[in-house]
Parts: C-alpha cells; structure tokens; sequence
C-alpha cells in the first residue's frame, strides 16, 4: 500500500503543476538552484573537445599526469605521516 500512496503521490504533484521544492517548502520562500561549477573551467573543456584528436590527447595526457603527481604526492605525504 505504500508503494501505491508514493506513486499516486507522484502523480498528484504532476496533476496540480507543483514541484518537489514547492511541495516541500509550503510555508516557506523556495531556495535558489545552486550550480556548483566553475564556469572557467566547462569553458576549457567545451573548447578543448574542439580540438583534434591528437591535439586532445595530449592535453589530457598532460592533465593525466599532474593529476597523478598530485596522488603520488598526497599517498607519500599521509604514509610518512604516519610513521
């Protein structure tokens, strides 16, 4: 029987036009939708993805290995410390 009141409870907010945040937040201002990225960053890879294939290899074996330099750093500082 829950399964059913979910369900119809699903299609209850589509048949009154509410949402989620509204349904939740009756008595309340609806927050703000919060994008958590960095815009610079999407840019990058939007323009990155225009590149060539070879081209893109290589940025992304580059990535790759700062990425890798970063762990290796971060396993050695944290097994040190802990001796």
């Amino acid at each position: 029987m829950g399964r059913q009141k979910e369900l119809s409870s699903r299609y209850d907010c589509c048949l009154f036009n509410i949402t989620l945040d509204e349904l939740v937040h009756l008595d309340e201002d609806i927050p703000k939708e919060v994008s958590i990225e960095d815009k610079t960053t999407v840019k990058q890879i939007k323009l990155i993805q225009e590149l060539d294939q070879k081209e893109k290899s290589m940025v992304f074996k580059m990535i790759e290995t700062f990425l890798t330099k970063k762990k290796i750093k971060y396993v050695f500082k944290k097994n040190f410390a802990a001796l």
